[in-house]
């Protein structure tokens, strides 16, 4: 592909000397250490479009980053870089999340592991689903053994690569030794199904790497050029899976900084960063310390505080922004009163400036627990307010239901969405159904069901046939919606109260109008997926929304005040 200077200018163009230093260095490992503020996302999207000026071409080139919003800004500030002068021929460069890339890599190596290459992907919710059902059938009660505690030492062990059998072999107390029980009884049920959780995605590709070694140099000659975002928040597995990808060509260029390192409580090693020129000696390592974003008083006040940490890269943020006003501190008594002082400094810089929307406001603060007081006041104030990463839409209850229908259709085997939607709307099963029995359509069990259930159960079995036939031909929005038709789902949503699961709030009035609204809303995400051929459509969409992270919500353009813990505020932007 010819590119023109011109384009050769503007992908340097606006670039500061730091910048223009990280974006041109084509060979060998590159570590960026960028501040908060410095132009991160600007250095990785010209890097990219500065490779492929130079000849690279785009299926060599592979950028990760940890959540699709991020993925999506990349393509497009690429696309809008390069198609400048190459719009005829110009393909973009592999991109997307840790979790995405793996989950693409595996449909083509499935059957390598003994998976089928249309394997369901399972969320926070479907695990613990289905751990709950292991602990089931070992009798171990959850009064005694907490299942989230459960999922939490399982996803931990995977996040180390330590996978069923060997988490037993190390097993040597009386809670690990019960927690491998229910991991293998887990992982059997997971294989039976045809599934995966988020954990196995990176797992298994290393393991299939470290099996078949001339797949692994299959992969490292497709992406010999690798730029991986938010470097400092890889966890052991990820880590692994880079470097093993990267070992062959070296062209690795990551980018982070281990002070803004949050999430150790989720396997995150910010020594990963530190530790990147002892892994790669020969790595051109850049500082990007002008900072954008802030003033000079708030970078003042970062600074101070950051250097007492023992473990970090030796750097000083700047910028040419006016110093700004001074930062505010204010000691309140009590919980109620910080909440009061918020609503009147919300008021007070309303009347001071009019254009500023209550969607420019944002409150932090540490923990989910800390936003009751704020919620009392500013119901009581008559302010709206959203709480940014409590019930996402992906898992709003009419959401799940409709994904689960789907989720069947693709994958019979898929049992946790069998029990999600066998009696939805009611078909007459009690709670303690055993969807196993009747998935394994043996006549000699099915028959032992009272009469009214063998019939609700033809009749679901009935459905979802037909279902799948039309899932061959129809579009996916006609499918959802032929889904929808068949099973009356508008009535039976807005006709009944959810309690378990949607907004906090679903009893009051117009709750059944806001859930049909966010069914709409899925119906126009399928849209999208329309013109893929077959069942292909159903395929993507269905990972892309297994894949959504906790930083990938559906945004509002509700006039609200924003509510939310610092973990969900990390590369946002607000006003005030």
């Amino acid at each position: 592909m010819i590119i023109s200077l011109y384009l050769f200018h503007m992908i340097l163009k606006n670039l500061n000397q730091k910048q223009i230093e990280a974006v041109t260095q084509i060979e060998g490992p590159v570590l960026i250490i960028a501040g908060p503020g410095s132009g991160k996302t600007r250095v990785l999207t010209h890097r990219v479009a500065y490779l492929i000026k130079q000849g690279v071409p785009a299926e060599n080139i592979l950028a990760v980053t940890f959540t699709n919003k991020a993925a999506g800004e990349m393509k497009e500030r690429i696309t809008k870089l390069i198609s400048l002068q190459a719009k005829r021929d110009f393909k973009l460069p592999t991109i997307g999340t840790f979790h995405a890339v793996c989950a693409k890599l595996l449909r083509s190596e499935a059957d390598r592991l003994g998976y089928k290459r249309d394997f369901a992907i399972f969320d926070s919710k479907d695990t613990l689903t289905l751990i709950k059902r292991a602990m089931e059938e070992l009798q171990l009660s959850e009064d005694q053994f907490n299942p989230n505690a459960m999922a939490k030492v399982i996803s931990q062990a995977k996040a180390e690569l330590v996978d069923a059998p060997a988490f037993a072999s190390q097993a040597t107390d009386f809670f690990p030794q019960t927690v491998a029980k229910v991991y293998s009884a887990y992982q059997a049920k997971l294989k039976q199904q045809n599934a995966l959780d988020f954990d196995d995605l990176i797992m298994l590709v290393v393991k299939l790497w470290r099996e078949h070694p001339k797949i692994l140099q299959k992969y490292q000659n497709k992406f010999k050029y690798i730029l991986v975002d938010e470097y400092q928040d890889t966890n052991h597995s990820q880590y692994l899976l880079i470097n093993l990808l990267a070992q062959k060509y070296r062209h690795l260029f990551v980018i982070g900084d281990e002070a803004q390192s949050i999430y150790s409580w989720r396997g995150a090693d910010f020594r990963n960063i530190l530790n990147f020129e002892k892994d790669y000696p020969e790595a051109k390592v850049v500082m990007l310390e002008q900072n954008y974003r802030s003033t000079q008083n708030i970078l003042d006040a970062a600074h101070h505080i950051i250097i007492k940490n023992k473990h970090r890269k030796d750097k000083k943020l700047w910028t040419e922004n006016l110093a700004g006003q001074p930062i505010t501190i204010f000691g309140a008594q009590n919980e109620k009163e910080e909440a009061r002082f918020i609503i009147e400094e919300i008021v007070k810089l309303k009347r001071q400036q009019p254009l500023l929307g209550l969607r420019d406001f944002t409150v932090l603060y540490r923990t989910n627990a800390q936003s009751r007081a704020l919620e009392e006041i500013f119901l009581k104030a008559g302010f709206p307010y959203k709480i940014v990463g409590s019930v996402k839409f992906y898992d709003r209850k009419e959401i799940k239901d409709l994904l689960a229908f789907l989720r069947l259709i693709q994958n019979p085997r898929d049992l946790v969405a069998m029990e999600r939607i066998i009696n939805v709307p009611p078909r007459g099963f009690g709670k303690n159904i055993n969807c196993q029995v009747l998935a394994d359509s043996d006549h000699a069990l099915i028959s032992q069901l009272t009469p009214h259930r063998q019939k609700s159960w033809n009749k679901f079995s009935q459905l979802m046939d037909e279902l799948r036939v039309k899932a061959q031909t129809l579009p996916l929005s006609k499918l959802l919606k032929t889904i929808i038709a068949q099973i009356d789902y508008e009535q039976y949503i807005k006709g009944r109260t959810i309690t378990k699961e949607g907004s906090p709030r679903s009893d009051r009035v117009g709750a059944g109008e806001e859930r049909w609204e966010n069914v709409k809303e899925l119906f126009s995400v399928t849209k999208k997926y329309d013109a893929w051929p077959g069942q292909e459509g159903l395929a993507a969409f269905l990972e892309e929304a297994a894949l959504i992270s906790n930083h990938d919500e559906v945004e509002s353009a509700k006039d609200v005040v924003n509510l939310m813990t610092l973990h969900c505020a990390k590369g946002l932007e607000f006003p005030v």
